[in-house]
């Protein structure tokens, strides 16, 4: 099993990377909050999505997974981004990660992205991995993994059923007969999974630590001079901590 924390941006990735991490992923989460402060309901483009793949690739040497959404096109863009692998979702993006009612697309309609995906790669070694949320959204493990061997069937490298736990990843991998990704959620359990993805790992941990940090300015503006908390004492001149 292979434990890949997620990036924010070019500097958390190539932190990951040099703590001795074999791949990194970027997802739609931390994009849409680290690049344009936003929450992650849909709201970004192909375009954008891969363009700040492509930041990140361009500051590692290791593999980039990337989160494709459920956009067409998105092989050629994605591996003009120099990523190593994709996931495709089956999700509509009406609503998503809201209150608002979720909708998937019909399996045929999903199974027929996934083909014309893997017909549009150039590069053999490039993975595609088919990612259902029917278990997430509508509790339905039979769905979910029906859709995942149309998926499968249609040339889907791995597949990818979110939100699934121990149990419901042991029956996918036994009825799809696919290497499986998942993302990881509450239970730290992933028996039977080839990936596991830490989507937040940077965004979090990044947030958390900012959140401190100015909790911490705030005092010392109240208590004392902010530059002395910054560490600066003029333009270009740092003071001595």
């Amino acid at each position: 099993m292979l434990a890949v924390p997620g990036a924010s941006d070019a500097l958390s990735a190539r932190m990951i990377e040099a703590h001795g991490h074999p791949c990194v992923y970027i997802g739609s989460y931390a994009t849409a909050a680290s690049r344009y402060g936003l929450s992650d309901t849909g709201l970004l483009s192909l375009e954008e999505l891969a363009a700040h793949a492509k930041s990140i690739t361009a500051a590692v040497r290791i593999p980039v997974i990337a989160d494709a959404e459920a956009f067409d096109d998105a092989v050629p863009a994605f591996e003009a981004a120099c990523v190593a692998a994709i996931h495709i979702e089956d999700h509509t993006g009406a609503g998503k990660h809201t209150d608002a009612p979720q909708s998937l697309y019909p399996v045929e309609v999903a199974a027929e992205r996934i083909r014309a995906a893997v017909a549009a790669r150039t590069n053999p070694d490039f993975l595609i991995v088919a990612r259902s949320d029917a278990f997430w959204v509508h509790r339905d493990l039979d769905d979910c993994i029906a859709r995942l061997e149309r998926y499968a069937a249609a040339g889907a490298d791995m597949v990818f059923p979110t939100m699934a736990g121990p149990a419901e990843l042991a029956e996918v991998r036994r009825r799809v007969g696919k290497p499986l990704m998942v993302v990881n959620n509450a239970d730290d359990r992933h028996e039977g999974a080839a990936i596991v993805l830490y989507y937040a790992f940077s965004i979090a941990h990044q947030y958390a630590a900012l959140a401190r940090a100015l909790a911490d300015g705030k005092l010392a503006a109240e208590t004392g001079p902010l530059e002395a908390f910054l560490g600066y004492n003029g333009p270009g001149r740092r003071t001595q901590r």
